[in-house]
């Protein structure tokens, strides 16, 4: 019998979690569950890397795990867990920050972004935060790394870390590839669709929460920016704003590009926006009540999170102990 590929991802407890955190990584982790040994982690050390609130940055860890679960994942079939309770992160990550060059990470094209957006603090950790990264991932002698297109770049840049390493010590890191989904994979801002939907640009209107009111996501969807003419067909480079309602949609329902082009001919964009919005509204609603019910017992929570990160570290510390002995074994 083959032995079950390793899957790795993790999202940050910053801001809100979206429709496009949804469908882009957290819906296809709960399908990946049974084919794959699957590790989440919570990236908590990733989310200081600009000010924040300490006491905010625990409720929404707790919070992010709630909303985990109620999508579906399953804490006995994924081992999910908070970064920060599994130290080994922050002492590979330092070790690779010794085998990462300084022009791999100068160009990095997030520092580069979020050194725009938080000039007052371009902190080393901002810097080096795709070793980190590089951490997280190899330390579970990661297979796969779920990822968008824009995040692609920091699994080359761990690829290419690993393979320094591997090269001075022998085979001590499995060597990971990026998992891309083709549809759903990229999920654009509903007021501007050549940018990611993203829960640290939460503007007014261009972004779905997975808590979000029901009559606030039909106004969003209402007001979504569309494109020329009135046609509803898959086209993301003439129809931008057409196809990402579309790819949502295809998420909600099921249904293919092609059903729904079909479902819509002759129609207006108006009835395409209201049908996407309903679609969308019906989607999130048990997704809701389940984080309801899990908030209300954050004992159980906290069991999760204990029992994660036990299950995390005994892999974890495994590979620590593999690097540390080679380093060692060859100085």
């Amino acid at each position: 019998m083959e032995e079950k590929k390793t899957i790795f991802s993790g999202i940050k407890p910053s801001g809100d979690l979206t429709l496009g955190s949804y469908i882009g990584a957290i819906k296809k982790w709960v399908e990946l569950a049974d084919s794959y040994n699957c590790y989440y982690a919570i990236v908590d050390m990733h989310a200081i890397t600009v000010r924040h609130d300490p006491a905010a940055l625990r409720r929404r860890t707790l919070e992010q795990l709630a909303l985990y679960i109620a999508c579906g994942l399953d804490p006995k079939k994924n081992v999910i867990f908070v970064q920060s309770h599994v130290p080994a992160h922050a002492e590979l990550a330092w070790v690779l920050n010794c085998y990462t060059m300084f022009g791999e990470l100068s160009r990095m094209t997030q520092f580069k972004d979020k050194s725009q957006k938080h000039a007052d603090n371009i902190n080393a950790g901002l810097f080096t935060y795709p070793v980190l990264m590089a951490a997280d991932i190899l330390l579970y002698q990661t297979d796969l790394v779920p990822v968008g297109d824009d995040q692609k770049q920091h699994v080359e840049l761990t690829r290419d870390i690993a393979e320094r390493f591997n090269g001075i010590y022998g085979d001590v890191f499995k060597i990971p590839e990026p998992y891309i989904p083709k549809v759903g994979a990229r999920i654009m801002n509903l007021q501007n669709p050549l940018s990611k939907m993203s829960k640290s640009e939460q503007d007014a209107g261009g972004c779905i929460c997975l808590l979000d009111k029901p009559e606030d996501i039909l106004r969003a969807f209402k007001r979504a920016v569309t494109d020329s003419g009135s046609e509803v067909r898959y086209d993301p480079q003439e129809k931008p704003g057409i196809s990402n309602l579309m790819q949502i949609y295809a998420v909600c329902t099921g249904k293919s590009f092609e059903e729904i082009e079909r479902e819509f001919a002759g129609k207006g964009y108006g009835d395409f926006k209201m049908a996407v919005g309903e679609a969308t509204v019906a989607l999130l609603r048990p997704l809701q009540e389940e984080y309801n019910r899990l908030m209300a017992d954050k004992a159980y929570l906290e069991d999760v999170f204990a029992e994660g990160a036990q299950r995390a570290s005994a892999v974890a510390e495994k590979t620590l102990a593999k690097v540390r002995s080679e380093e060692r074994r060859v100085g």
